[in-house]
């Protein structure tokens, strides 16, 4: 009888539409999985880059530290500068010694008398930098200016268009695989439309009919989501190097969310990924859950 008929044994009667809908669900969540991740290692870039100095200020020999440290607090009053740090030449000469240790000919003929006095400055927002600019590269003393907005600009629009393009892919993605996921189920339940009706006469309740149908979809989404985990876990486990080359100076990056709660980045961390997990496995059992009830309750006209 149809209530007794498992739903294993209603999957295997039913081979292609099986794999079809298992297969969209898979490709959904997997694409979904590495456009989380691609978002949160945007972002933490990001917030990296944007916590780094953006602009560096070099002094003539001429402005003291008295001076420098009063343009420092100038530059605070504005409240657009979160913060400056002060760099003199010794210092400047040991961060150059550090970067070309590997290279005795360049440490050779350079003294902390050649190396000019500097500033490092940190905005509060990208957006201020080019007024920050403008505004210290006329101040007296100064002799050069190096500025990085372009680089957290276009990291900033890149990450942007990311989650944009992302997420406009995700959403057709999902949407095929509701519709294929309708399909599959509409085309089973006319195919039992016979069982129905007698499981109707003896007096079923409606939910009772679809909840089989409830259950294959989702376990459809439950073996989605986890095969769509696997591979992304292990397709990050094969990129790790790749990325620690990458991000080489930079550190392991962190993401931020939830108020205080931190995630490490890089290297790969067990509780990002098991966050991960349950994010898939939620939209998976969601996608299959609203499919299959969507494609029940249309038949049974509730």
């Amino acid at each position: 009888m149809y209530s007794t008929i498992s739903v294993w044994q209603r999957l295997r009667r039913t081979p292609y539409q099986t794999v079809a809908s298992l297969f969209m669900m898979f490709i959904t969540l997997f694409v979904l999985g590495l456009f989380l991740l691609l978002v949160a290692s945007s972002s933490a870039l990001v917030g990296y880059f944007e916590s780094k100095p953006q602009l560096t200020v070099f002094f003539s020999n001429d402005k003291d530290k008295a001076s420098i440290d009063k343009f420092a607090e100038k530059l605070k009053s504005t409240d657009k500068v979160l913060s400056t740090k002060y760099v003199s030449k010794e210092e400047a000469l040991a961060i150059y010694r550090e970067q070309n240790k590997d290279d005795p000919l360049l440490l050779e003929m350079v003294t902390a008398d050649i190396l000019p006095a500097s500033l490092d400055v940190s905005a509060t927002s990208p957006k201020y930098l080019d007024e920050i600019y403008q505004s210290v590269r006329s101040e007296p003393g100064v002799e050069d200016v190096v500025f990085q907005k372009e680089v957290v600009d276009t990291l900033i629009v890149w990450a942007s268009t990311v989650r944009k393009v992302g997420f406009i892919f995700v959403f057709f993605l999902i949407l095929s695989t509701f519709f294929i996921l309708l399909t599959s189920v509409s085309m089973k339940i006319a195919n039992k439309k016979e069982e129905i009706e007698i499981l109707r006469l003896v007096g079923a309740t409606n939910w009772y009919i679809k909840k089989p149908f409830i259950k294959e979809g989702l376990l459809y989404g439950l073996a989605g989501a986890t095969m769509a985990f696997v591979i992304s876990f292990f397709l990050m486990l094969y990129l790790e190097p790749y990325a620690d080359s990458f991000l080489k100076g930079v550190g392991s990056l962190k993401l931020v969310s939830a108020g205080s709660f931190t995630l490490l980045i890089w290297p790969l961390n067990l509780t990002l990924f098991l966050l991960l997990y349950l994010l898939l496995v939620a939209c998976g059992l969601g996608i299959g859950f609203v499919g299959s009830l969507f494609a029940s309750s249309r038949y049974l006209n509730d």
